[in-house]
This record gives structure tokens, C-alpha cells and sequence, in this order.
């Protein structure tokens, strides 16, 4: 059943609805985005580490069918069961909180989310407060310390209104969330990353630096 069930959605969206790395298993959502970070793994490959092909063609996988494929799999075999994918996962927040609770549900997994924090512009609600018993996780992208800065690198489409809402949300997520991190990656320049470091440790997240990956 896992096997067909993996196969059957591969084939119909052309692209890994669910993918094995290391340790984890990792959802990939969507391919939309509200960013256009001048670092993203988008602009060079329809894949990553992870899988040979993340762009869904034709259409996205709904919640049942992402919850059938994670079901047809022992999620006890993997240490967490990872939001990410080649998109990001807060477009489709209702989506991810359902099979979240289907994770639950099932076992005592640990969930977590990959997110660039904008969840409360992308639904309009804020939401950090509706990962409470649902993530153990929350890694947030900071990627700068200003909200002039945030714009040059990651074109969003919320312009200078993004990098506020970001850390509105993850500071009401250090609250409903047993560990939250906010990441950077590794070719800002030393000076940014301390800054960034400081804002974080502000808002109660911890800080990580991860290396860029350029294909």
C-alpha cells in the first residue's frame, strides 16, 4: 500500500507529495509563495536534496490525498514529520492544521513547520495560537533584521509590512509552541546575522544559521 499510494500521487501532480530525509519525513505542501527570496533553491532546480522533483504540475494534491499518502506510511519509523516542501505551507494553513490533527491522531509524532512567518498576512487571522497541541516545532526564516532589509532580500508581496508580522508570529508562537527557532542563512554578512541573532533571542526564539545551498 505505501509503495502504490506514493507512486499513484507522484504520478498524478508529477512531483513528491510526501519525501524521506534523514531522520524525518517531510509534506511538501504547495508550490506557492508570497516571497521571492534572491537565495530560494526555486530559482535553480524543480528539486532539492530531498526529492528529484517538487514543482506540482496540473493542480495540488487536497488534504485527503496528502493524509492518504502519509497514512499509507509507518510514521513511527521517522524522529518528525516535517511542513515544508517547495512552497510555502502557510498557504494552505486550514489544510496543514487538519492533517495536523491526523498526525495526532494517529500517534505520538512530533510535528514540525518550516514557515517564513507570514501565516497572519496569508489568512488574515492571527494564527500562531492554533499551533498549540498541534507543533512541537516552528522554525521561522528571519533572513533580516530590518524591514528594509527583509524587502531587498525576499520581495514580498507584503512589502515593508512583512518582517513586523513575522515577528508578531513568532512571538505568540514561542508561547503555543514547545520550541521555536528563527534561521538565517549563511552568506549574510557577519554584522546581519548578529543582528538578527539579537532580535531573535528578544522575541524568546532560538537562532540558527543554515548553509545555503545553491543547487
Amino acid at each position: 500500500m505505501e509503495a502504490s499510494a506514493q507512486i499513484a500521487g507522484s504520478r498524478k501532480y508529477g512531483a513528491s507529495i510526501t519525501y524521506p530525509y534523514g531522520k524525518n519525513l517531510y509534506v511538501n505542501m504547495t508550490n506557492h509563495c508570497c516571497n521571492n527570496c534572491d537565495f530560494c533553491l526555486r530559482k535553480n532546480s524543480p528539486g532539492s536534496l530531498y526529492a528529484e522533483n517538487l514543482w506540482y504540475q496540473g493542480g495540488e494534491p487536497t488534504k485527503e490525498e496528502i493524509w492518504e499518502e502519509l497514512s499509507s506510511r509507518d510514521l513511527n519509523q521517522y524522529c518528525e514529520v516535517v511542513f515544508c516542501g517547495y512552497g510555502e505551507p502557510a498557504c494552505r494553513w486550514d489544510d496543514m492544521m487538519w492533517l495536523c490533527d491526523k498526525i495526532k491522531e494517529a500517534g505520538s509524532h512530533l510535528i514540525r513547520i518550516n514557515t517564513n512567518g507570514l501565516g497572519d498576512l496569508i489568512t488574515g487571522r492571527p494564527v500562531a495560537e492554533e499551533l498549540d497541541g498541534r507543533a512541537d516545532t516552528v522554525s521561522v526564516s528571519l533572513n533580516a533584521s530590518t524591514p528594509e532589509g527583509y524587502d531587498r532580500l525576499c520581495h514580498s508581496k507584503y512589502g515593508l509590512q512583512a518582517l513586523p508580522a513575522i515577528l508578531k508570529f513568532t512571538a505568540m508562537a514561542v508561547l503555543n509552541v514547545p520550541h521555536v527557532r528563527m534561521t538565517v542563512v549563511s552568506t549574510m554578512p557577519k554584522e546581519e546575522i548578529d543582528a538578527c541573532r539579537a532580535l531573535c533571542e528578544s522575541i524568546g526564539a532560538d537562532f540558527f544559521v543554515r548553509e545555503y545551498i545553491e543547487t
